[in-house]
């Protein structure tokens, strides 16, 4: 068994935004050689989440208008009363309470086990930020 860890770099341009990791993961797993295995994809924020979902432009607008609606930026808020770094951003973090930080998907073959419909996605919900990271742990044999 070989473990083998990289990161993703990426910037996001909108508060909420939906950004496709799928060919970025991908290619880092094919360049390993590991034939079988899993790769576990997780964000280093907690107002960013990683989903699987389908990638379908009109589907992603709907799913940023959800979460806009599901919990408001103009809620009246007590973490906003003092944050930690001036962002008014306690809506963020109660959205990422109903997504999960990470996922886990099987590799074999040396490929994805993702469904015909299937995407990773990187979830930015307290944007835009100039500097955002993806940690990616690989757990597999050749």
């Amino acid at each position: 068994m070989k473990i083998f860890r990289h990161r993703l770099d990426l910037a996001t341009t909108a508060p909420i935004e939906i950004v496709d990791l799928t060919e970025r993961v991908r290619e880092w797993v094919a360049s390993t050689g590991v034939t079988d295995g899993l790769v576990t994809v997780i964000t280093l924020h907690t107002t960013a989440r990683i989903n699987v979902n389908e990638r379908e432009p009109r589907l992603q607008q709907d799913m940023v208008t959800h979460l806009k609606r599901a919990i408001p930026k103009d809620g009246d808020w007590l973490h906003n009363l003092d944050t930690v770094d001036g962002r008014d951003n306690a809506h963020s973090h109660l959205l990422g309470l109903f997504m999960t930080a990470s996922e886990t998907i099987p590799v074999s073959g040396g490929a994805l086990v993702l469904g015909e419909w299937q995407s990773i996605f990187f979830i930015e919900l307290d944007g835009p930020r100039e500097r955002r990271a993806v940690e990616l742990q690989l757990l597999g044999t050749d």
